[in-house]
Parts: structure tokens; C-alpha cells; sequence
């Protein structure tokens, strides 16, 4: 269908989404100078609602992210002569019971989550005090400043829950992975939907709300610059239902707001997109989306 359109297309599988190394790896191994820079950058991810359907969001779609990794170390002991320890696991279950007062307080906080704690070992008979504790802390929200500050409470509550222990265990926590707000350029969002809603119906394409994922995404267009140099990229990124018609019809609730909430979300053991219909949606909406911002150049020189 080349009468229908004009300029490059380069289709892109970004590897590494899902640690938030991808995107960078790409460009920091010259993406953008193997290939003409792009002017815009269309994606799409599955959530859990129903397949044949897509949704556009009108600002942010996903969060920002910093992912901090937070370790404890003490001497060791004896269960028995637990006073007289540096004990790191104790130091590391404090923090997590205070990590609510990071997100605590002023409305647009990051969320604040532990996500992994590993210290000791359950193969000795119960008696020996470890002498490392790992946490890995998870931020989420949608404003950089907000999630510096949120970094910096961690690392303040890190270091209090330390102190309170006499032998105090020692702390580091560094930041092992972050991500920028993914937010869609509205003129470019506006030509994918309106080109979405000729395709599909317009019950077939809906809103989504910000929401508390996260992405390498942003990387790829003009948020990247310095990676790569090139400040104007525009990006478009919009969400595709994967819940099959048996799972949806079978998830609880009296109404469509309450089966959402009941649908087992990404990442989860229980989720199952509906491979036929995901994929023929998927396909459908890039191509779509596509020819209508490269159709914009046709018949132009």
C-alpha cells in the first residue's frame, strides 16, 4: 500500500522493557545513527481489558519510576546474644514498615513499595543472625522532583532505622533502575485515535487513566535527547485490551468497573491474553496508527 503513504518506517522489538534497559542499550549503541532519527514513535502494551479494544490517554499514561536497592550489614550472632548484634534483618523489616510515611502526607506522592527481602538462610536450625539484609524498594508517580524526594526519604529512613540499633549495622542504597513519565504528544495521539476509532468504532476505543506502570518508552522520543541528541521526537503510546471473551465473562463483579478490578493484572501467574484476538488488535491498531502519520506526507515532495 505504498500509494498511501510516504517517509521511513522502522518497526522496533525493544528488548529489556521489563528492567528498564532496553530502550537505553539501544540508543546508547547508536540507534538513532544507524537510522534516520525518527520524527515520531508510536508503541503499544497489553493490560488487562478486553481484546479488540484500544485506549488513548489524554496526558500521562504511565508513571515515572526509581527502583532502589537498599542493603543492611551487620556482624552476624547468635539467636541467643541477639542484643549484642548488628542485626541487618531487623534494621531491614523496620524500613518496610516505614515506608509508608514516604507516600504519606501532600496529594500526587509516589507510591512506595518493597518488592523483595532476602537475608539468612532457612537451611540453619534457627539460631544464627545474618549478616547482610537485601531490600529492593520499588517509587512510582508523576513528577520527577516528587520521586527525588521520595528517594531521598528512603534513603533518610534507611539510615534512622540503622541508628536504632546498638551495634548499628551499616547501610547503602543506591538506585538501580530508573524511568521518565511516559506522556503522549497530544496532536499525534489525537491523529492515532481519530485513525483507531475509523478502524474500529468508536466503542472499541476508550480512555485510560494514568496509571502506575512504568517505561523505558520515553527514551525513544525527544525526553531522550541526552542519549541522543535529537529534542524533537514526538510519541504516541496507547494501551491494548488482552482479556478474551471467556475471561472476561467469567471475571466477577456486577459491572464492567468491578470486572477490571477483579481481572488478574499483568505480571501475574493468572494472566492470560487471548492470543488470537491480542494479536489481530495489535497488528490492526500499529498499522493503522501508522499509515495515518505516515499518510500525512503522501503526495508531498
Amino acid at each position: 500500500r505504498r500509494d498511501l503513504w510516504r517517509g521511513t518506517l522502522l518497526l522496533l522489538g525493544q528488548p529489556a522493557e521489563e528492567t528498564l534497559g532496553g530502550a537505553r542499550a539501544m540508543l546508547e549503541d547508536g540507534l538513532y545513527d544507524r537510522v534516520t532519527p525518527p520524527d515520531e514513535v508510536l508503541a503499544q502494551h497489553t493490560a488487562p481489558f478486553p481484546a479488540g479494544m484500544v485506549a488513548h490517554a489524554e496526558g500521562p499514561v504511565l508513571a515515572g519510576s526509581r527502583t532502589l536497592a537498599v542493603v543492611f550489614e551487620g556482624d552476624g550472632g547468635h539467636a541467643a546474644t541477639a542484643h549484642l548484634a548488628a542485626d541487618p534483618l531487623r534494621a531491614a523489616a523496620g524500613l518496610v514498615m516505614r515506608l509508608p510515611e514516604v507516600a504519606a502526607g501532600a496529594s500526587g506522592r509516589p507510591s512506595v513499595t518493597a518488592t523483595a527481602l532476602r537475608a539468612g538462610d532457612t537451611g540453619h536450625p534457627g539460631n544464627v543472625l545474618p549478616d547482610r539484609a537485601d531490600l529492593l524498594i520499588s517509587l512510582r508517580g508523576f513528577s520527577d522532583p516528587a520521586l527525588d524526594r521520595a528517594a531521598a526519604d528512603v534513603v533518610r529512613l534507611a539510615r534512622a532505622e540503622a541508628a536504632t540499633a546498638a551495634p548499628a549495622p551499616r547501610v547503602t542504597v543506591t538506585t538501580v533502575s530508573r524511568s521518565g513519565i511516559t506522556v503522549t504528544d497530544p496532536e499525534v495521539t489525537a491523529g492515532v485515535r481519530t485513525a483507531h476509532r475509523s478502524a474500529f468504532g468508536t466503542a472499541r476505543v476508550t480512555s485510560w487513566p494514568p496509571a502506575p506502570a512504568t517505561e523505558d518508552f520515553p527514551l525513544l522520543t525527544g525526553a531522550g535527547a541526552h542519549l541522543h541528541g535529537h529534542g524533537g521526537i514526538r510519541g504516541c503510546y496507547w494501551m491494548l485490551g488482552a482479556t478474551g471473551p471467556a475471561q472476561w465473562a467469567a471475571a466477577p463483579g456486577p459491572d464492567p468497573a468491578a470486572k477490571l478490578r477483579a481481572l488478574p493484572a499483568n505480571h501475574s501467574p493468572r494472566y492470560l491474553p487471548s492470543v488470537r484476538l491480542t494479536l489481530q488488535t495489535g497488528i490492526a491498531a500499529m498499522v493503522t496508527g501508522a499509515l495515518a502519520r505516515l499518510g500525512q506526507g503522501a503526495g508531498e515532495e
